[in-house]
């Protein structure tokens, strides 16, 4: 008798150092409790987490396979290998959902190919979730990830994702490193047209989460301090 193939279960995390119950549902506790194979970035942050939100869960019989820089792809297929056989894999991220903006997606990607089910559950996406509380256009956007470091390389990269904001009608959001957040945001608030709005959406689900959209010209006036704080940034220039 074939013994059915075990699921990839996608499983968020905080956004922060919160309590996890306050941001995710409990569906995610009870599929960590069940299961005790995981594939995560850093051993030691996921085994915190999973520590939280699973108190009483044994952490020696927890099998963990790292996804990260160092990673081979030659070696990720074997990380489904225990679903091929039965048993059920949870994919963890470091922060928010897994495959967004994350290397869990080659991951997730080879579980379709083995014809794996895969169940995203629910959780947290700063990306989304900055999207949302933006004011800006939510039927078009697009994530651009991380932007040039060199300045004529990121100042020339900044007119074009604003150039494609007015043409499209479309939100552009990408990220920076927290240490370099002030620095993003001079640029914009210098780089971009006046009336460009500029969404400034930081520590997403914590107790001094910031969100708040105005103007370039506003930007440079008024300013906030986001040195090593998980930022989001999002530019649209108005038709």
């Amino acid at each position: 008798m074939k013994i059915p193939f075990g699921k990839l279960y996608l499983i968020p995390t905080t956004l922060g150092d919160n309590e996890p119950l306050e941001v995710l549902p409990i569906t995610v506790k009870q599929i960590i409790d069940g299961t005790d194979t995981f594939i995560v970035e850093n051993d030691k942050t996921a085994r915190h987490f999973i520590k939280r939100i699973s108190p009483e869960k044994s952490q020696p019989s927890l099998k963990m396979f790292h996804l990260n820089k160092f990673t081979e792809p030659s070696d990720l297929p074997s990380f489904l290998e225990p679903c091929l056989k039965g048993t059920n894999v949870g994919l963890l991220s470091e922060a928010g959902c897994p495959g967004v903006a994350d290397p869990g997606a080659d991951i997730v990607k080879i579980a379709h190919q083995k014809n794996i089910k895969v169940v995203p559950l629910v959780g947290p996406s700063s990306i989304l979730m900055a999207l949302m509380g933006s004011g800006m256009n939510g039927q078009s956007f697009a994530f651009n990830g991380y932007l040039p470091i060199d300045k004529d390389e990121r100042k020339a990269e900044l007119k074009r994702l604003e150039r494609l904001s007015f043409e499209h009608n479309q939100s552009q959001i990408f990220i920076e490193t927290p240490y370099r957040n002030n620095k993003m945001l001079e640029d914009l608030s210098s780089v971009l047209d006046l009336n460009t709005q500029i969404c400034v959406a930081c520590d997403i689900t914590l107790p001094t989460e910031f969100i708040k959209t105005q103007a370039a010209h506003v930007w440079k006036k008024n300013s906030v301090d986001l040195h090593k704080r998980p930022t989001i940034f999002i530019i649209h220039k108005n038709i």
